[in-house]
């Protein structure tokens, strides 16, 4: 079965999420709207799938432009940016050309800052790899790379022209990735859909069954918390619907969360780090008496259930704090977190005390 999910943006936009949905792609690139080139932006382990994407697209008369890009967060980086615009230079890209970003989260994260940046903006489409990438990184329109300072720091808003999430590449996902892709649609659990949380405590075995509907019903639920989080507030004003805080609440777990993976130089998951750092902004909401003790266990026992990790390693508080300082959801000098009220309920908690996160970082090191 295929679902389709409107974005309803500025430019609204549909996520397709099935199986063999990647053979809709040849409709997104446009052919007809004077599209002369594609390129597809990808890492080495999809090289094959790139392959399968190019061959219809050539039968059409496209020059298709195959980028390889390092695995991961290595690709994000202005000199993997370099290369990609020196392909698209030599290749003649014009403003009517398509790319297509092919992998995980990072790789369509790139690629989205290269269609961004690229005369000033041109067409891509989004084709996700990982649970990660296809509930978090390819809806949403934000793009970007890393620094030596911080993780994101360098980017622009920039939306896809349709998103295809083929759910048969999860077969080959390592278990590992695909738990750490999880940790995104338990935060969306939290934040706005707690059908999400019951049907994962429901069923704990399947949830990482890539042939389970549950699986695919989980994606789909993800996808569509954030698709509505984005459609009333694209460059994350914090101005949300009926008063909530929009985008801003997709961040939660994420400000602690890149500040362990900078930290780690990424060595540890995306989805790793978050779960960490949704453990600590639960347990700045239960000491700052936000929510009750057994929301704050909740957290621990789901995140738990999947295999995801809930400490980090003690000592390097300091580290993290000067990293969190320089996160973008930082104002000024006073650093703001996504908390609960509630479930479902985010809120913005904003200069909390020194003391309050000390205690609440002991809480999760080991």
């Amino acid at each position: 079965m295929t679902t389709r999910l409107k974005v309803p943006t500025e430019r609204p936009y549909d996520v397709v999420i099935g199986n063999g949905v990647h053979e809709q792609l040849r409709g997104l690139v446009g052919f007809g709207l004077g599209v002369m080139r594609v390129a597809i932006i990808h890492s080495p382990t999809m090289a094959a799938r790139a392959e399968i994407l190019r061959d219809p697209l050539v039968s059409d008369a496209l020059e298709v432009h195959l980028i390889e890009v390092p695995d991961g967060e290595e690709a994000k980086n202005a000199e993997v940016l370099g290369f990609c615009w020196k392909v698209l230079g030599e290749s003649g890209f014009t403003r009517s050309d398509v790319i297509v970003g092919l992998g995980g989260g990072a790789t369509t994260d790139l690629a989205g800052f290269v269609a961004a940046s690229w005369l000033r903006g041109v067409r891509f489409v989004n084709v996700p790899t990982t649970v990660l990438g296809m509930v978090d990184a390819a809806v949403g329109g934000k793009t970007g790379i890393n620094t030596a300072e911080g993780k994101n720091l360098v980017g622009a808003f920039h939306e896809p022209v349709g998103v295809l999430c083929d759910l048969d590449v999860l077969t080959t996902l390592p278990a590992a990735e695909l738990r750490s892709g999880l940790a995104e649609i338990v935060k969306c659990g939290f934040i706005a859909d707690p059908t999400i949380l019951d049907l994962i405590e429901a069923a704990p075995g399947r949830v990482a069954d890539t042939r389970s509907p549950i699986l695919a019903e989980l994606i789909t639920k993800g996808i569509a918390v954030k698709a509505r989080a984005v459609a009333g507030d694209l460059r994350e004003s914090g101005a949300g619907a009926e008063g909530g805080i929009g985008r801003e609440a997709l961040n939660y777990g994420h400000t602690l969360g890149h500040a362990i993976e900078r930290f780690e130089h990424y060595r540890i998951r995306h989805g790793e780090a978050i779960s960490i750092g949704m453990v600590f902004a639960a347990e700045i909401a239960r000491r700052s008496d936000q929510i009750d003790q057994d929301l704050l266990d909740r957290h621990r026992s789901i995140l738990r259930t999947i295999g995801l990790p809930l400490t980090c390693r003690s000592g390097i508080w300091e580290a993290l704090a000067a990293t969190m300082r320089l996160d973008k959801k930082t104002r000024g000098d006073q650093l703001r977190f996504v908390v609960l009220k509630g479930l479902a309920r985010p809120v913005i908690l904003a200069g909390p005390e020194e003391s309050l996160l000390q205690d609440a970082y002991r809480a999760i090191s080991s």
